[in-house]
């Protein structure tokens, strides 16, 4: 089993979910990095090393953890674009969200997302489900062959 804790995405834009969600992970020392995006434009940028993000090392992150309801564009249309996009689309994504529609569950596993958590209400309980979902996908988890990352040269190892 393979125990090198990587990098994680996370595009959340509500900052007091996002600090909790980094807290949980820190607490466990579940990621060496967490980067950290606004909205679903800043998300997309991030994963093809557009814009702000042309800088970042190459390779995709162990785990994108996204928000459905975000500004500019929503969590559907990312998971829409990374699920087909031949080089992000083997990239785990973990949908972190308050909705409980039927509706947008069903539409996430429609386009491929890899696991559906509703965020809890208790801060204890967000807590441990962050904990368990980092412990799962950016440890546990055996990622697939590193592949050519969207812009990068390193074949999507971090």
């Amino acid at each position: 089993m393979i125990t090198e804790v990587r990098r994680i995405l996370m595009a959340e834009d509500d900052p007091n979910d996002a600090e909790l969600t980094l807290t949980a992970l820190a607490d466990y020392h579940l990621a060496n990095q967490v980067d950290v995006v606004r909205d679903g434009e800043q998300a997309l940028a991030y994963l093809r090393r557009q814009g702000a993000w042309a800088g970042r090392p190459a390779g995709n992150p162990a785990l994108t953890l996204l928000d459905l309801k975000m500004p500019k564009v929503d969590g559907l249309e990312v998971l829409r674009a990374i699920k087909s996009d031949p080089a992000l689309r083997t990239m785990p994504v973990v949908v972190l969200t308050s909705s409980r529609e039927e509706r947008d569950l069903v539409r996430s596993y429609e386009l491929g997302v890899n696991a559906y958590v509703v965020k809890p209400v208790d801060f204890t309980d967000l807590v441990e489900a962050v904990r368990q979902i980092g412990i799962f996908w950016a440890v546990i988890n055996q990622p697939p062959p590193a592949r050519r990352a969207a812009g990068g040269d390193d074949g999507g190892r971090s």
